[in-house]
């Protein structure tokens, strides 16, 4: 009798103590996550500081990784530049928990729309969170234009819908036409829990990568204009369709923010030939030299308008600092490329989604 109680009372101390653990566990992270959203704290100043711990995953664990992310398995052969934590001035960023946000949002759809950088982030996410989960079952389909990846249990979705101007871009008989004030295709964006939108890579494109004919605003068509003001009219376009179309209080919007490129030297106090080949760390201090690009200000302008409605991933100065963060000559071409606008997976879109999970705390996202 004595030794069953004995056994009884070791066994329930156990658990006394499993538990006490695991309070004191949550509470510290309870406490981290109030750190966080402490009144005054800029989760986009900082610097990029070395932690030994990094990357959050192995491309290997996900063999979903589109082959143009995959640096290492495409040849790359330096890995420090996996090795770097973003660290907000102000505050504490608390480290990624796939498991709580999918808790979070679960039985929430997702949704991505933009270009291939869309196309980065979302790739990320998704492995980010089947590395946290990787006893989960997942599905992976692509329709059409569209991807979606389902982790089951959680019944949460997170899909990917290409378009690279967010405003239309039709075919008529006089040719390709960019058309600045529609967007026919809106409807496919709606029903939605998050929207995370982006546009910017393809705005620049000139000559045979240029992918329309003619512009049109207004009802006035022409060949070409300022890609800025264009930009800017586009974007005050999908606003406007955010505004008429979207309930704040169902659905969160996102912007990813300008993606930036590390194609000028000059940008980073280097020679103008000089481009992210062969760049293996960031740039130090918090301050990126050739300052802001302008679609950022452009975009900070039109955003300021709907205010509330849309939450800026401001993620281009931190971004501008990861010279070395690029596929460069080992993306989808390999040597004959230098691919310095897309980012190796790890990388810098791993931060871009750690900083839309704080934000997500930050609000106060929904947790099951």
């Amino acid at each position: 009798m004595g030794q069953k109680f004995q056994s009884f009372f070791s066994f329930s101390f156990a658990v006394l103590l499993i538990i006490s653990c695991l309070h004191d566990r949550n509470n510290a992270e309870a406490e981290e996550l109030r750190n966080l959203v402490s009144d005054g704290c800029d989760l986009y100043e900082g610097s990029w500081i070395y932690d030994h711990s990094y990357p959050l995953y192995r491309s290997a664990a996900c063999s979903f990784i589109e082959k143009e992310f995959d640096c290492r398995k495409n040849g790359r052969p330096d890995d420090v530049y996996l090795k770097y934590r973003w660290k907000p001035r102000g505050c504490a960023l608390p480290r990624f928990n796939g498991l709580d946000f999918l808790r979070r949002l679960k039985g929430k759809k997702i949704l991505f729309v933009g270009d291939s950088l869309s196309l980065n982030q979302w790739q990320s996410l998704t492995c980010m969170l089947h590395v946290s989960v990787p006893k989960t079952n997942f599905t992976l389909n692509r329709k059409g234009g569209l991807s979606t990846f389902t982790f089951q249990e959680h019944g949460v979705s997170l899909m990917y819908s290409r378009n690279a101007f967010l405003v239309d871009l039709v075919q008529e008989k006089i040719g390709t036409v960019l058309k600045l004030d529609s967007i026919g295709n809106g409807h496919e964006w709606k029903g939605y829990d998050m929207l995370i939108f982006n546009t910017w890579h393809w705005w620049l494109h000139k000559g045979h990568k240029q992918p329309w004919d003619y512009v049109e605003e207004g009802g006035m068509i022409r060949k070409d204009m300022n890609r800025l003001v264009a930009f800017s009219k586009a974007l005050t376009t999908w606003t406007k369709w955010v505004e008429s179309n979207v309930d704040p209080k169902v659905t969160k919007v996102f912007f990813q923010g300008i993606s930036p490129t590390h194609y000028a030297g000059e940008d980073w106090n280097e020679s103008n030939s000089t481009t992210c080949s062969g760049e293996t760390q960031p740039l130090s201090g918090s301050r990126y030299p050739g300052g802001s690009p302008a679609a950022r200000d452009v975009l900070k302008h039109v955003l300021r308008k709907v205010s509330g409605a849309v939450t800026l991933l401001d993620v281009t100065t931190l971004s501008q600092m990861r010279k070395d963060g690029h596929p460069s000559i080992y993306g989808f071409e390999g040597k004959r490329g230098n691919d310095c606008s897309h980012w190796c997976l790890p990388g810098v879109p791993d931060t871009w989604n750690q900083l839309l999970y704080a934000i997500l705390v930050r609000q106060g996202g929904s947790r099951n």
